[in-house]
């Protein structure tokens, strides 16, 4: 049982078919440790609000009910204020949105990897120091 941080890229795709669901569902019912930013219920209520306006088929009752559910796919979803000072750091050395930046302080702090399917974002920050390993989705093994 290996624990790891999950983003928002990963979280959407246990809700939508997309490139690596299967993959994203491989991880949720693993043993491992997910972790996760409260961030990600904002990250994700937008990204389901993005999704209603290009009239992708969401709906109010079905955005609330899994705003409802994502939080039991993680061990531990941690507070974004103790995550702030290493992640704003990070935003400013690495030119990158604070967003990203509180997933991979969490990792960071959490000393395990970053699981997401933003390629830019492992572009921009791997191998980077005070960045945590990165991992792209494909690359995740049980």
């Amino acid at each position: 049982m290996s624990p790891f941080v999950v983003d928002a890229s990963v979280a959407l795709k246990w809700f939508f078919e997309e490139d690596d669901t299967q993959q994203a569902e491989a991880l949720a019912a693993s043993p491992d440790e997910l972790f996760a930013p409260t961030l990600i219920l904002t990250e994700v209520a937008n990204a389901l609000w993005k999704k209603m306006r290009r009239s992708e088929a969401v709906e109010v009752p079905a955005a609330l009910q899994i705003c409802e559910y994502l939080p039991g796919f993680f061990t531990e979803m941690v507070p974004v204020e103790p995550l702030l000072p290493h992640a704003v750091a990070l935003s400013f050395a690495l030119d990158h949105p604070i967003y990203d930046c509180v997933y991979l302080s969490l990792a960071y702090t959490k000393k395990c990897p970053l699981v997401t399917s933003d390629r830019r974002l492992i572009h921009k920050a791997e191998g980077q120091p005070l960045t945590p390993r990165l991992l792209h989705l494909s690359q995740w093994r049980p």
